[in-house]
């Protein structure tokens, strides 16, 4: 031990020694690698060669390299490194490697050697319907001549699985194999395989909560909106597992206790049971904690608006139960950017800048006293207002419709009503119309805004087709819905006609064995560009033949001919808001018969005149897309009516009308005697008409639409001696088309009847109908617009208030489906049961199919 003790100093100073040479060498060798990477040789390119499996000329591969000749580089230098990094990123090459070779004193030659990555030739999909095929070759951009790259085939099989995962296939596999291709070109090309194993649906065969006393299972359940347990019965949701809607839920549930008072609430853990079915369980487990109700609700920082204004904005008082959805709702709601809340407040105030925050100060005794900080910064004023997008459409069309000018205070539901204006216009795809807010400076109080449109064809041609009145017919129209008037005369506006001043002309032909028809009409507007003062034109010709029940065709020697002319004006009001437009119409339209006997017209041979006005009020605040509003209502209102021609033109009707009970139709010389006075009534014809309609638009949930409908109409007359005309009737059931009778009667629509078969035969006086509507939409594409909807609908039509019942109603339900495209307007189809027998039948009227084509309702 001592002499281990004595040598002990001597070993310490040896390992010290040692251990200083060990750190000299290595620092010397440090400086050798040091010198060999910093400051390796230099040398001047002589030249560069490029090697190896490419089809990339070397010029192409030099250029993209950016080595030059003549130029100087450092071994382990800089220029090197770049030239390979900037290959790498090319994302073409599967190697690469630079050589310096051919080194003569201050000289050398580069070699660049690379390998092409190969390029898909084919690929081939299994496991999936051949429709789905080319979707996912398109998705995943498999086409021929793309570079194989290890990225491309992880991010494809990803994708996939992702892919079927989110539609309910929770075991989806995807397998990917490449195969080298060998054949007479001579590049490095492979087919790829995509093996697809969505495997089953897996479904939820139950969901299970544990640490829920005050809320129940059941309860929970229903907040989880998109992820339920299996259910016969369910049709709108699924039972199928998919993670990403399964974890909103569980925010959901979340949300739930907050909206009852539980703030403390949370999810501890959530588990997925496998079952032997092939199902899953899915078990959640909860605390839920206290229940809170607020205190005092103080505001801080506000000086535009008091405390009482903004506590009846936010709505919540002292002692309510804690509702912490409730309070964040009303301090700012995204999903409605209409909502009456205190973020909109000081929004649609012009204080875009402000910021409100709520503060708990105080959770004693489990009430929670508020604190809602407001710091409301400087009003902001639009700087800029631009518009982008529009290629036909002319820049004053649109500026006209914005709410949002340079130089007013800022108010984001301006912005807002824009974008339902721009929409309503049908120019523009109004699923893309979107408002970029640029350049805010909360100094100056200034910002600036674009409006984003993406055109879409506004101009038609209506090919619309119906079965009704014996025969076929068929519609051929063109409307141009962006017309340009003032262009008309300029060559090179045909594109291919003038287009972009927002006005409307329509070309209409309209034919069946039993009739023809001819119009014109024409729309400005703006009349004189300054107010929403819209100018309304049209002309029409018609023909009507009577039915020859012995041929069986239209007799062409009995014909009814008709002339009209209408000239109306309508302007947007201010009062009691400015969604309401007013409406006039002044209108002429000359019936003349030829032979034309029938139980309506017993003067078969005269003539009838309509010289009318009409007057309407209408309010339309549906949301921003016209073809598939989500919200809002329509509503509209009008009254029809003729100069009072009995109160001055001396005519005695009530003689006349008791003349004409006495007379015998069955007597040829009293029948001709019937015409004349009948002639002598509707000479000039008299009468007033009232229609009431009003539609609503709810979203329920996403994109799912429900839309109640009500309408009312009745034609009246001044002098009930003079009776009501034979003009102007109601004709219910079927379609809505079949607008072939020209004697201004109106088709109004009640599907799983026939058409026209819920009014006699003379057509009603009177008429009411309510409908329900649900929609929801397959695509809402530029392209086109598919939605699919289910109906309940109910009418009557009658001759006499006397034999009017409201709820005496035609039943029917179904469902249907419809198509929108640009160029052709709505095309649809509709399967309708009617409930009750038509009117002479014992038999209800069962299942009835409806083509719908270029009519929109």
């Amino acid at each position: 031990m001592e002499k281990q003790a004595n040598n002990s100093p001597n070993k310490k100073i040896l390992s010290t020694f040692t251990r200083f040479i060990f750190t000299i060498l290595f620092f010397t060798i440090s400086l050798v690698v040091n010198a060999q990477v910093q400051g390796g040789a230099k040398y001047l390119i002589k030249e560069i060669t490029v090697t190896g499996n490419t089809n990339f000329s070397p010029q192409t591969i030099i250029a993209y390299s950016k080595l030059r000749k003549n130029e100087e580089i450092q071994v382990g230098g800089e220029k090197i490194a770049n030239a390979v990094k900037t290959l790498w990123k090319s994302n073409l090459f599967s190697s690469i490697d630079v050589y310096i070779t051919n080194i003569v004193d201050n000289t050398a030659d580069i070699e660049i050697k690379l390998s092409d990555l190969p390029e898909l030739k084919e690929v081939k999909i299994e496991g999936v319907k051949k429709s789905k095929k080319e979707e996912i070759i398109d998705e995943n951009k498999l086409q021929s001549g793309q570079k194989v790259t290890e990225n491309l085939i992880a991010t494809t099989r990803n994708y996939l699985t992702n892919k079927y995962k989110k539609k309910g296939f929770l075991n989806a596999k995807v397998n990917i194999v490449t195969s080298q291709v060998i054949d007479s070109i001579k590049k490095d090309r492979v087919n790829m395989l995509v093996n697809i194993d969505t495997g089953e649906k897996v479904k939820i065969s139950s969901i299970d909560f544990e640490g829920n006393e005050k809320l129940k299972s059941k309860k929970l359940r229903k907040a989880m909106k998109n992820t339920k347990k299996k259910n016969p019965i369910r049709l709108l949701k699924r039972s199928k597992y998919i993670e990403e809607d399964y974890k909103a839920d569980l925010v959901s549930i979340i949300d739930k206790y907050k909206e009852n008072g539980y703030r403390d609430a949370r999810v501890i853990s959530d588990s997925i049971i496998y079952n032997d079915d092939k199902t899953i369980s899915l078990n959640i487990k909860v605390e839920e904690g206290d229940k809170y109700t607020f205190g005092k609700i103080d505001f801080v920082g506000n000086t535009v608006y008091s405390d009482q204004q903004l506590a009846g904005v936010l709505g919540i008082k002292e002692g309510d139960t804690y509702n912490g959805v409730e309070l964040r709702e009303r301090i700012a709601d995204p999903s409605n950017p209409d909502a009456q809340d205190l973020t909109n407040a000081y929004q649609n105030f012009g204080y875009m800048f402000s910021t409100i925050n709520p503060v708990e100060v105080s959770t004693e005794g489990n009430v929670i006293d508020m604190e809602i900080r407001i710091s409301e910064g400087k009003p902001a004023y639009f700087n800029n207002v631009t518009v982008v997008g529009n290629d036909v459409t002319n820049d004053h069309v649109i500026y006209r419709e914005i709410r949002t000018r340079p130089g007013e205070l800022y108010s984001k539901s301006e912005i807002i009503r824009t974008l339902r204006e721009l929409g309503q216009l049908g120019f523009f795809d109004a699923q893309q119309l979107t408002p970029n807010i640029k350049n805010p400076n909360p100094v100056d109080g200034t910002l600036d805004v674009e409006y984003v449109v993406a055109e879409q064809g506004s101009s038609q041609i209506q090919l619309q087709g119906g079965y009704g009145g014996g025969g076929f017919i068929g519609t051929l129209g063109l409307s141009f819905n962006n017309f340009a008037i003032k262009d008309i005369f300029k060559k090179e506006a045909y594109k291919p006609v003038p287009r972009g001043d927002g006005q409307s002309l329509a070309l209409r032909l309209q034919a069946s064995q039993f009739f023809q028809t001819y119009s014109f009409s024409f729309s400005e507007p703006w009349l004189g560009g300054k107010k929403p003062y819209q100018l309304s034109t049209s002309i029409s010709y018609s023909r009507q033949f009577l039915f020859n029940p012995q041929t069986r065709r239209a007799d062409k020697d009995r014909r009814f001919n008709i002339l009209g002319i209408t000239v109306g004006l309508s302007t947007r009001l201010s009062e009691p808001d400015d969604y309401f437009l007013f409406s006039q119409a002044l209108s002429y339209q000359n019936y003349d018969l030829r032979n034309y006997n029938t139980g309506l017209f017993t003067f078969g041979d005269g003539t009838a005149n309509n010289l009318s006005y009409t007057v309407g009020l209408t309010r339309n605040n549906l949301y921003t897309d016209p073809i598939y509003p989500t919200g809002g209502s329509s509503f509209s209102a009008s009254a029809k009516f003729s100069f009072p021609y009995s109160l001055v033109n001396g005519v005695d009707y009530d003689a006349l009308k008791d003349e004409r009970d006495a007379l015998d139709p069955t007597d040829a010389d009293d029948f001709a005697r019937i015409g004349e006075i009948d002639q002598e009534r509707f000479k000039w014809l008299e009468f007033y008409k009232i229609k009431f309609k009003v539609d609503w638009y709810t979203e329920i949930i996403k994109k799912l639409v429900l839309r109640p409908s009500m309408e009312f109409g009745f034609l009246g007359a001044y002098n009930n001696a003079r009776g009501v005309i034979p003009f102007e009737r109601f004709f219910l059931g079927g379609d809505g088309l079949g607008n072939f009778a020209l004697d201004g009667r109106e088709i109004v629509q009640l599907r799983g009847y026939p058409n026209q078969s819920l009014s006699s035969q003379d057509g009603g006086s009177i008429y009411n109908k309510f409908s329900l509507e649900l929609r929801y939409p397959i695509t809402l594409g530029a392209g086109a617009k598919i939605y699919a909807l289910s109906f309940l609908e109910a009418g009557s039509s009658v001759n006499s208030f006397k034999d009017f019942d409201p709820f005496n109603l035609n039943r029917s339900a179904g469902v249907g489906l419809r198509i929108f495209m640009p160029a052709f307007g709505l095309l649809g189809i509709d399967f309708g049961h009617g409930f009750d027998p038509v009117p002479g039948d014992t038999q209800k009227s069962g299942w009835q199919t409806h083509f719908i084509i270029g009519q929109q309702f």
